[in-house]
């Protein structure tokens, strides 16, 4: 396990006798931290919201300018936590499976959750990851970039999105994919692209910017494979659904 951090309280524990290999607690405040954080084996976590095996919780980043790397090679482990920060650059890798990937980004805008910059790269099958960013905040600026190689996982992203950009890149069958962009401000408009290869997929595609266009490219090349892709994009129109 390797560590490189500033101005941050941290506890590293390994805990066999909960089933977990190695666990990190983090509690950082500050502008300009530089986090990197790397994990290898299976069942590690980066503890934080809905922490198990010793009860780690923690993981709370706040400040601006930060920049955060994590790296979980192996199976079974989770990052998990929130994030409040602006001008917010983060880059997380997962090689293995059925990893779990839970963070919140600014939910109670206390900096905006402006200028992120971040980037999940994903090989391995079975895979659960959930991304909400800006949810009471504007996520102005956000660049989110998704590059995932494999099976049967799951992503699901919540975005209230203002001039963001979400680009995902899949390979591998059986993946589900539920996206909803949201935004209340004349400036409020998003764009998503989903560049997609492989058998059966679940895409769920929501654009809600109410006073600002919405902007969606699918490619989806998958044969013959049975599949399911519902896009809905409403302008404060009449409610629809598929």
């Amino acid at each position: 396990m390797k560590l490189k951090l500033i101005g941050l309280i941290v506890m590293l524990t390994a805990l066999t006798t909960y089933g977990a290999d190695n666990e990190i607690y983090v509690d950082q405040s500050g502008t300009g931290a530089n986090i990197d954080l790397e994990q290898l084996g299976i069942s590690n976590i980066i503890g934080g919201l809905n922490s198990t095996a010793g009860s780690v919780n923690a993981f709370d980043l706040d400040g601006n300018s930060m920049t955060l790397d994590i790296n979980m090679i192996g199976a079974t482990n989770k990052f998990l936590g929130d994030i409040f920060a602006d001008n917010f650059t983060g880059f997380y890798e997962f090689d293995g499976g059925t990893n779990s990937f839970t963070i919140q980004v600014d939910p109670t805008d206390t900096y905006s959750s402006d200028g992120s910059n971040q980037n999940v790269d994903v090989t391995g099958s079975g895979n659960t990851f959930t991304l909400n960013q800006g949810t009471t905040a504007l996520a102005s600026q956000l660049d989110l970039d998704w590059i995932i190689q494999g099976s049967n996982n799951t992503v699901t992203s919540n975005i209230n999105i203002d001039g963001a950009t979400n680009y995902m890149d899949i390979d591998g069958s059986d993946n589900t994919v539920t996206y909803t962009g949201t935004g209340v401000t004349a400036s409020a408009g998003g764009y998503f692209w989903l560049d997609h290869t492989g058998g059966s997929r679940t895409f769920n595609i929501s654009q809600l910017s109410t006073q600002d266009n919405d902007w969606l490219k699918i490619i989806s090349v998958s044969g013959t494979a049975a599949s399911t892709v519902c896009v809905i994009q409403n302008d404060q129109g009449t409610s629809t659904s598929c």
